[in-house]
């Protein structure tokens, strides 16, 4: 029985992403730009000093469709330190890879058009790819980009089409792809195969990529992934790490993003998965971090309307968490809730010098209990109209007459266009 291949299987770099950051002296590179970069880094040390057979990336490299030639360069160096192993890389394109027109070049086919030894770009037109791995044994890639649904509207008999319908379409179409290729890895019985997609799959815990979405969303039916012509799937586009076929064969994975674009990943390990594929089996470990792990997000909560001192109650808290040790090098945001009379004590100096150890404060939420029925006077709400209320709202919460007129316009605007 000949050993298995051994795969390291990532996605969702997204170079570019530069918000909670700011310019790092040393490298004139944003400093959460850096964060991604590091990560990388650590994929690339990580697969060297393993010696793996074969690195899959399941798409997008950069956070835009246009990334600057830094941003480029930074990504395609650290790939290049793989590849100057001897080991290859498989990359398959994402949303955030692909150009605006299918007639353009993505942002990752310099690989290709420079022909750079042991990487491939694998893309719709490819098929499946007969792979040599770094030990010699070959394994049989099955790509599957984020689609060109452009290309798709451009077509006469689909401009007409409503959006819910244009999207059954995509899925049906996606559907047939995965099956075809099915059936020929089917023809290589003796051959691993891998299927490597980026897209969404219909049962899957979606979370913040959306925030960043470049396109349409589409989604795979699950059902078309569990499928025993593959021995593993592997997948990015969603960013939580997750195995839609767990404690079974083959595994259909999500690696994950590298790292935490946002709150809404708070809780979410980020890493990379190592997986050792054989013709029939496949088994996995995630890797959350080597050297290192993402940068944290934090969020402190204080309900400070029991206590008589919001700010000593708040800065209290914050010493508790520095003592656990989350605080220190983490984008840290706080959300308040307090009574009307507190807010004027609440000093957002103090508490950016209390989080000084912290990456960055990202915000001071506050809800704030205005009692605003109370202050409404002696009138009857039900009789006034929309307008009349938000008018009223204004005025007790402060808001100051030339920022007033603005919204009200807007409200009326709004409330115009939902009536007509």
């Amino acid at each position: 029985m000949t050993d298995p291949i051994r795969i390291l299987h990532f996605a969702d770099a997204h170079v570019g992403m530069e918000r909670y950051g700011r310019v790092d002296a040393a490298t004139g590179i944003n400093s959460r730009v850096m964060d991604y970069l590091r990560r990388l880094s650590d994929v690339a040390a990580y697969a060297i000093e393993q010696q793996v057979d074969l690195v899959i990336f399941a798409g997008d490299a950069y956070k835009t469709r246009n990334p600057n030639s830094t941003y480029r360069r930074e990504f395609a160096w650290r790939i290049k330190q793989i590849a100057d192993q001897g080991i290859p890389v498989v990359l398959v394109p994402g949303n955030h890879d692909l150009p605006a027109a299918p007639n353009r070049a993505s942002t990752i086919e310099i690989f290709d058009t420079l022909r750079v030894p042991h990487i491939h770009v694998l893309d719709h037109a490819s098929g499946v790819t007969l792979i040599e791995t770094r030990r010699g044994a070959p394994v049989q890639i099955a790509p599957v980009p984020y689609p060109y649904i452009s290309e798709l509207t451009s077509q006469e008999e689909y401009r007409a089409v409503s959006l819910e319908k244009l999207d059954r379409i995509v899925t049906a179409k996606l559907d047939a792809v995965i099956r075809d290729f099915a059936n020929e890895v089917r023809q290589r019985p003796d051959m691993p195969a891998v299927l490597v997609g980026h897209f969404s799959v219909d049962e899957a815990q979606a979370g913040s990529e959306h925030n960043i979405m470049v396109g349409r969303d589409v989604k795979v039916s699950r059902s078309v992934l569990v499928d025993d012509a593959w021995d593993y799937v592997a997948l990015g586009h969603i960013h939580k790490h997750q195995d839609l076929n767990k404690d079974a064969q083959p595994p259909v994975v999500y690696s994950g993003s590298l790292s935490r674009i946002d709150f809404g990943e708070e809780k979410e390990p980020k890493g990379w998965v190592m997986v050792e594929v054989s013709r029939g089996h496949a088994r996995y470990e995630f890797i959350p971090h080597y050297h290192r792990q993402a940068r944290g997000f934090v969020t402190l909560d204080c309900d400070c309307r029991k206590h008589e001192d919001p700010m000593d109650a708040l800065l209290k808290l914050i010493r508790r968490r520095e003592e656990e040790g989350i605080i220190r090098e983490a984008i840290v945001r706080l959300r308040l809730r307090l009574r009307a009379e507190q807010d004027a004590l609440i000093n957002d100096r103090k508490i950016k010098a209390a989080l000084a150890e912290a990456f960055t404060v990202a915000g001071i939420i506050k809800e704030i209990d205005w009692g605003v029925r109370s202050r409404l006077g002696a009138i009857s709400v039900e009789s006034m109209t929309p307008i009349e209320l938000l008018d009223r709202y204004f005025e007790i919460s402060g808001i100051p007459d030339e920022e007033k007129q603005v919204l009200m316009e807007d409200a009326r605007t709004i409330i115009s266009d939902s009536m007509s």
